[in-house]
Parts: C-alpha cells; structure tokens; sequence
C-alpha cells in the first residue's frame, strides 16, 4: 500500500500547479492527497487547528497547522510553497471574532469584506475566495478534481421511496433551496408534506436531532439537502457520507435525498452499507 509520504510522479504531473489543501473537517482532506500522490502533483496542505482533524491527517507529509484567523500565516505559507491553484475543504465551524483571534491581514480582510464578512456561509467563503484570488492563487472547487464525489442521480440503496414520497421530496426540494437562497442553510426535514425543521448554522447533523425530537413519527422522516442557488460551487456544496447516513437512521429517518450533480457524497460504498442495512432509502434528485 502506496504511504501518504511516497507521491508516484508522473510526466503529466509536471504540467500542472502545486496544489495548495485549506482543510477543515472529515476526510476530504484526506481524499484530495490521495488525488495528489496518485496522479504525483505536489501539494501542501494547511489544517486548521480546532476543525481539522489529526486522525484523518496521518500519514501527510507536506503539512502545516494554523489558526483560522491567522490569515497573514496562511498566506505567506502558500507563496513560501509556490502555490498556484488552492482548494478550501471540509466543514469549518464559524467562530466569534474573538475566538477567531484574527491578525492585521485578517482584519484587514473584515473591513474590505464589510456585510459579506458576517453573512451566510456562501457569502463569507466567497469572499474569502475573492481574497484569496486577489493574492494571485486560483481557487477551484473540489469536484474538479474528484468528480466520482458528485451525487449521482437516482436511488443508490435497496430500499426505494414511493411515488407518494417522491413528490412529497420535491416538496421538501423547492423548502431547502427557498432557505438556501437566503444564505441560511442547504437543508430541510420534511414529515410526510409537511416541513418538520430546516438547517441553522448549526448544521446538518444539529438539524436531523432537532428534527427527531419534532416528529410525531419518525419513520416519516425524510432529509432533503440541495446546492443553495446562485451559490459559488467551488466552495461549501452540500456534502453527505457516512457519518449523516448513521445519524439519520438512529434517529429513525425512512430516507436521504440530495441533489445530483451539485452534491458531494463521501464514502459512498460505505455510506449506501450503512443505509442498506438501515433499510433506509437514498436518492439523488
């Protein structure tokens, strides 16, 4: 088994820019290393302390820990690695701006970003984004890379909805991106027609407990998440994997549908096990 520390290098590999891995949470990280030895394109990646997680980033050579606030670190990092092309990855919990802790590049960066630096997740990583161009990097999305995480579409497990549920999904549909254009959240929990509860900034898995707690019977509960319009896909695309499929059927969920082509679905062989054997449906819609 190929080390994390061993990249094959290719020819190919040559033509393309050092990779540069602003890494939260869960394992894509993880993933988009593997990407890089696989296909020898250097990179460095940069986790940032309180999000990312030491378990998932064993193993990686090329790494550095920073604050989230410390953008002047962060920045100077990538030019002193010669980063052209930048992915940020996995999710971030928004601190307060005292426990972000920012430096002078970093308040510097909250009173050019103004309203932006204090919306909804979308707007504050876009302009994170944008700032991060203006320095000379190119920020690019994810799935640009690794498209097998898009969702595909249709069902993915044994157990399927009904024609009923399935218009009952749209209605949970048309909910998600109704809040999504409002910056808020990219989901909802709908209980037959009706729509139980929808994400806050505290997240998907914040959502399916408080939605468990609301039912009058949970095996009617179905999660709907979808991309939030206008949103820049290069950053924050609603992800699910493992971890929400296990959650969702302790909490006694009948399902999980989430938009094709516009999602991620991390460890999807795992994932589509796990609800299987909940008897719990998946649908990409």
């Amino acid at each position: 088994m190929k080390s994390l520390a061993e990249p094959f290098v290719s020819p190919s590999s040559r033509m393309q820019h050092k990779l540069g891995i602003i890494a939260g949470g869960g394992t894509l990280p993880r993933s988009l290393v593997h990407h890089c030895l696989e296909t020898g394109r250097a990179y460095c990646l940069i986790a940032l302390g309180g999000h990312a997680e030491i378990v998932h980033l064993k193993g990686v050579e090329f790494l550095h820990w920073s604050r989230i606030g410390a953008a002047g670190k962060i920045i100077d990092i990538l030019k002193r690695e010669a980063v052209r092309d930048l992915v940020m990855v996995g999710p971030v919990k928004r601190p307060s701006l005292i426990a972000a802790m920012p430096d002078i590049r970093g308040l510097k960066f909250l009173l050019r970003a103004g309203r932006r630096a204090f919306g909804g997740d979308n707007s504050i990583l876009s302009a994170i984004a944008g700032e991060l161009e203006a320095e000379g990097f190119r920020v690019i999305g994810i799935d640009s890379l690794l498209k097998e995480l898009l969702t595909p579409p249709g069902v993915l497990t044994f157990t399927t909805p009904t024609d009923d549920v399935e218009k009952s999904i749209q209605v949970g549909l048309e909910e998600a991106r109704k809040l999504g254009s409002q910056d808020i959240g990219q989901a909802v929990v709908i209980e037959g027609v009706n729509i139980l509860a929808r994400e806050t900034r505290g997240g998907t898995n914040d959502l399916i407990r408080r939605a468990s707690g609301l039912a009058r019977k949970k095996r009617n509960l179905i999660l709907v998440k979808a991309k939030k319009p206008g949103q820049d896909r290069r950053i924050d695309l609603p992800t699910m994997g493992l971890e929400t499929v296990q959650l969702a059927a302790e909490n006694g969920f009948s399902g999980i549908a989430i938009e094709a082509g516009h999602s991620l679905f991390v460890d999807k062989e795992r994932a589509i096990a796990a609800a299987d054997a909940a008897n719990l449906f998946i649908l990409g819609i």
